[in-house]
């Protein structure tokens, strides 16, 4: 079975089996969506270089994506895009496959997952709790494994604050680098595109595509410079939230960071600005004229919290949009000037987590305390990336790096020492070059090196179809075989895990230089009739054997 086609035909059995009909405003038809993936592998087999073929896409449903509507989460706003918005575009010719298109808070207007006539997007892990938005289905088709990657937009959070609830990576670009065209806007002068996935190394490939070639900014080499907030700046957080974000701070500094406390205070008292302030006219100008036409009419599907929002920003008085203006430019100074030399600032996310009730009871307010932390990056100009960065109370804890424009590499570099790696050492199929090496990939692993097991192991060519090899151990009677090591995302390897079949196991592997590390091993009991292939020293020189006439092996590739 070809691997686009069967990742589509899991894809739509998960689908079924998550039960989560909230998460799509237009979801393909399996049918089409299997006769593209069918098309994208005769593409790959004929030799085009297609890197993304394979990988799911959701897309938020205010980016056009073609043969779906683009409704921005409102019915009655709904219509058929000509064309796909160009990241999706892009995305797609390099292989990404399109599921569809996903819930969100209406118009974009919000960070709780909850503000729209498709129903309340509920988190992943606890469907108490809210999902995170304005990109709420997005991300939550990532962390419950429905695709690979997701596009979602971020004004004030929205592809940030649903990474860090659902255990997710959010990719939040510096603004321009990401071609909004075919995007609804929320305030297109703040609006980028975002993308999630389940593991950093993910997520940047996604990028590389989406955004143009660039010179990136340089810096000295040295120990990367993270600024941190005082505890006493963070406010009211959720109870366990502070030692999270101390742990973080410790596992940066641990890493070789050099770490220190700058004032938080220009960053909150501008991000208390975005909604509260003029800035908010700009939503008016997006979709103003269609909320008053569609309140006036009785269209059906305005939720009320984003239309109050939408409509009281009509009145707001163009003095005050100057004021504020000039009240930000004086505190992005501050907070260029807090950050200095620093890579890159480091803080929670979000100051807690909601469950939909709390958020029912006081729509305006939860949602104003989400954006503590993320409201101001798009204001100030910044690029920020959000990881997760551990557990509170069994759900995840999330953490956002913030830096300058452009440094949008840089960020996940530093990112990078907050995730936990794992080693993986290979010797058949998912070798470089090999069937299943993709599953690696998609995984975010990276190669090590290449060498070979301790001398006390025995290959074999299972009698399976097609062929796979097996390695035991079998000590002072056994030879060196030819192994790559891995690193990979430790939850990675444990998502690998779950899909390796009988009479595969995994179990520790001695290398040549006297290191243990995890690797597939075989069961002895399917080494019945099994060839041993030992001699070739691997299973690379085994495939590039001689095949003699009639050979029962002849058909291995």
């Amino acid at each position: 079975m070809s691997t686009t086609l069967s990742r589509v035909q899991a894809a739509y059995a998960r689908i079924d089996a998550v039960d989560r009909p909230e998460l799509w405003i237009g979801l393909r038809p399996r049918a089409q969506a299997e006769a593209e993936a069918m098309a994208l592998d005769a593409r790959v087999a004929a030799g085009e270089r297609l890197p993304l073929a394979g990988r799911l896409l959701a897309v938020k449903g205010n980016i056009d994506v073609a043969g779906l509507p683009t409704t921005a989460g409102c019915p009655a706003y709904a219509y058929d895009p000509p064309a796909d918005a160009e990241v999706v575009a892009r995305l797609r010719r390099a292989g990404a496959l399109v599921l569809g298109t996903t819930n969100l808070d209406q118009f974009a207007t919000g960070l709780v997952g909850t503000r729209s006539p498709y129903g309340a997007v509920r988190n992943a892990l606890d469907p108490t709790r809210v999902s995170g938005g304005s990109s709420s289905g997005s991300a939550v088709a990532v962390a419950l494994g429905i695709v690979d990657l997701a596009l979602g937009t971020d004004t004030a959070g929205s592809g940030r604050v649903p990474a860090a609830f659902n255990g997710v990576v959010g990719l939040k670009p510096t603004r321009g680098l990401v071609p909004t065209t075919g995007v609804v806007p929320a305030c297109a002068s703040l609006d980028c595109v975002t993308v999630f996935a389940r593991t950093l190394p993910e997520a940047e490939q996604a990028m590389t595509f989406m955004t143009p070639p660039r010179d990136l900014p340089q810096r000295t080499p040295g120990p990367w410079r993270v600024a941190v907030a005082a505890p006493d700046q963070l406010g009211e957080l959720d109870a366990g939230w502070a030692q999270a974000y101390e742990a973080a701070v410790t596992r940066v500094a641990e890493a070789g960071a050099d770490v220190r406390v700058v004032d938080l205070a220009p960053f909150t008292e501008a991000a208390a600005m975005l909604y509260e302030g003029a800035f908010v006219a700009e939503r008016y100008t997006a979709v103003g004229s269609f909320v008053d036409k569609a309140m006036a009419t009785g269209a059906e599907g305005l939720d009320p919290t984003v239309a109050g929002i939408i409509t009281r920003a009509r009145d707001i008085p163009a003095h005050q949009l100057f004021a504020d203006h000039n009240r930000l430019a004086a505190l992005r100074a501050r907070a260029l000037s807090e950050l200095a030399d620093a890579d890159a600032l480091l803080l929670p996310t979000t100051p807690g987590h909601p469950t939909l009730a709390e958020v029912a009871a006081d729509p305006l307010g939860a949602n104003a305390r989400l954006g503590r932390f993320t409201n101001s990056t798009n204001l100030f100009d910044l690029s920020a990336v959000a990881v997760p960065a551990g557990e509170v109370s069994g759900l995840p804890f999330g953490v956002t790096l913030i830096g300058p424009p452009f440094t949008d590499d840089r960020l996940a570099r530093i990112a990078g020492l907050l995730q936990p790696e794992a080693r993986l050492a290979v010797v058949g199929a998912h070798l470089s070059g090999q069937p299943l090496n993709p599953q690696l990939l998609a995984l975010g692993a990276r190669l090590e090196r290449t060498t070979t097991t301790a001398p006390e192991y025995r290959l074999h060519a299972l009698r399976t179809t097609p062929t796979k090899p097996g390695l035991v151990h079998v000590g002072e009677n056994g030879s060196a075989i030819e192994a790559e090591v891995w690193h990979l995302p430790a939850e990675g390897l444990g998502r690998l895990l779950t899909t390796l079949p009988r009479p595969m196991t995994l179990g520790r592997v001695q290398l040549a230089d006297g290191t243990s590390v995890p690797g597939f091993l075989c069961e002895p009991a399917a080494l019945t009739d099994a060839e041993d292939i030992t001699a070739y020293g691997g299973w690379r020189s085994y495939l590039r054997r001689p095949h003699p006439q009639n050979s029962p092996h002849t058909t291995d590739k």
